[in-house]
């Protein structure tokens, strides 16, 4: 590994939850820096599209911003109108930067191998997971897990990047998911990701009903 090679050409060749949280504590100092630079859009994306499916309901509605690791989506979902933020991270250098933002009412980290469960994250009426469930950061299952913990009539806003979306474990998982009888797909958007670096996402928002 040269030392002049990126954080984005290390993210996608890292492997293991461990080895993931590591590379992002490492990364924490210049994260913002990095992806802002390259012309973040993913998170604003997100954050609007949860607003437009919640409407009127939007700025009372308790959203987890799960791996909000900086804070960048809690800064998007804050513009979009969402008052009530809770944010989580397995990587402490990041969850440490996100803090010192005063957006989230509650921060806390968790161990990558065993993620916070339903009584946890069941209580709320939206997650976000924004650049969170891709390849070089959470694994597929991380999908199953989330919209697993939804209560009825809660949503799951995330992101798939364009390498997520050629990878077909990932794509799997959210057919699994879609496949459940319960589950409304509300948003499926393609857009910019990364502008600089020639990369995009589609954003999706699904319902539990």
């Amino acid at each position: 590994m040269g030392d002049d090679e990126s954080f984005f050409d290390k993210v996608y060749r890292t492997t293991g939850p461990r080895d993931i949280a590591a590379l992002y504590d490492d990364w924490a100092a210049q994260y913002d820096s990095d992806v802002g630079g390259a012309g973040y859009a993913t998170p604003a994306r997100i954050a609007s599209a949860l607003a437009r499916v919640l409407g009127a309901d939007a700025p009372a509605a308790p959203v987890l911003d799960y791996g909000c690791g900086t804070g960048l989506a809690g800064v998007a979902l804050k513009a979009a109108g969402f008052a009530a933020i809770d944010g989580c991270d397995p990587s402490e250098g990041m969850i440490e930067k996100a803090r010192a933002l005063d957006i989230y009412r509650e921060t806390f980290t968790f161990n990558p191998l065993d993620p916070p469960g339903a009584q946890v994250i069941g209580i709320y009426p939206a997650i976000v997971a924004a650049g969170v469930i891709s390849v070089g950061a959470a694994p597929p299952e991380v999908l199953a897990h989330l919209y697993s913990s939804l209560a009825p009539g809660a949503r799951l806003a995330f992101s798939y990047n364009g390498h997520t979306l050629e990878d077909p474990a990932y794509m799997a998982a959210l057919d699994r998911v879609r496949a459940d009888r319960d589950c409304v797909l509300e948003v499926a958007e393609d857009g910019p990701h990364l502008p600089e670096l020639g990369l995009t996402s589609r954003v999706f928002v699904l319902r539990r009903a």
